[in-house]
């Protein structure tokens, strides 16, 4: 009974752990993961970097590299890894409150 009542806060500190931090943050990156799958020619992206620019080019699915345009005319590859964020066309960028 005593053991019981050494290991039952750890559980309870383990299971607020999980559904506050770990389940929130592996969900954001399926998200992320499906929607780096699903790029088209025309999505604007934020790389990991700070580069935000629109899709140029996105190769075959097994190609782990896309070309992102920066700015008129500058086209730069990138890896597929390196996207941190994919916003629809035309989405406004947020602004902080």
């Amino acid at each position: 009974m005593q053991d019981l009542n050494f290991f039952l806060p750890l559980i309870a500190i383990a299971a607020i752990f999980y559904f506050l931090l770990w389940r929130p943050q592996q969900q954001q990156a399926k998200k992320l993961r499906q929607a780096v799958e699903a790029l088209r020619r025309g999505d604007t992206v934020v790389l990991n970097s700070g580069i935000i620019g629109k899709i140029a080019k996105v190769p075959q699915k097994e190609d782990p590299e896309i070309v992102v345009e920066i700015a008129d005319g500058v086209q730069v590859r990138a890896l597929r890894g390196s996207v941190g964020e994919v916003r629809a066309k035309g989405q406004p960028v947020e602004t902080e409150k």
